[in-house]
């Protein structure tokens, strides 16, 4: 199983980046690479909350992880740490046994005099998700993230 690990300095306190990893509006908008559209279908933010989101390719020639053109995913905040960490674990909704497997994600913010630097690691990367995909998907989706709450 693969790591990947991604930093993002973002123009913003860490209490807003905090927030916008635990609303379903903010994270419908930024955790969702370019050329996809995103569906949140549930969003509870809460330590032990759950969710389910759905990124659909642009291109409907593109093979998505669950079905068709799109990867599905769930899973459940296992650890909060409020304005500091977020901690997710994820699967995909797949038949597809290079793509199963429960991954972690960990957000972890730390302060540099009123902005923030994310750093985000993805461990137990499924054997069929190239790191390098996933982090040019990460970088693009805290680029979007940065984007949201520095404005």
């Amino acid at each position: 199983m693969s790591t990947t690990r991604v930093t993002r300095h973002v123009c913003a306190p860490r209490a807003k980046v905090y927030q916008a990893l635990l609303d379903a509006s903010a994270v419908q908008q930024w955790m969702v690479p370019t050329g996809m559209t995103s569906e949140v279908h549930a969003f509870d933010g809460r330590e032990g909350g759950t969710f389910r989101i759905s990124l659909t390719y642009d291109d409907p020639t593109r093979t998505g992880k669950s079905v068709s053109h799109t990867d599905t995913f769930h899973g459940r905040f296992d650890r909060l740490v409020p304005d500091e960490q977020v901690v997710q674990k994820i699967e995909f909704e797949t038949a597809n046994p290079a793509m199963a497997g429960e991954m972690t994600i960990t957000y972890t913010l730390v302060d540099t005099g009123g902005e923030t630097d994310v750093i985000s690691v993805h461990e137990n990367l499924p054997p069929g998700v190239k790191p390098a995909d996933n982090e040019l998907g990460t970088r693009i989706s805290l680029g979007k993230l940065a984007d949201l709450v520095e404005r």
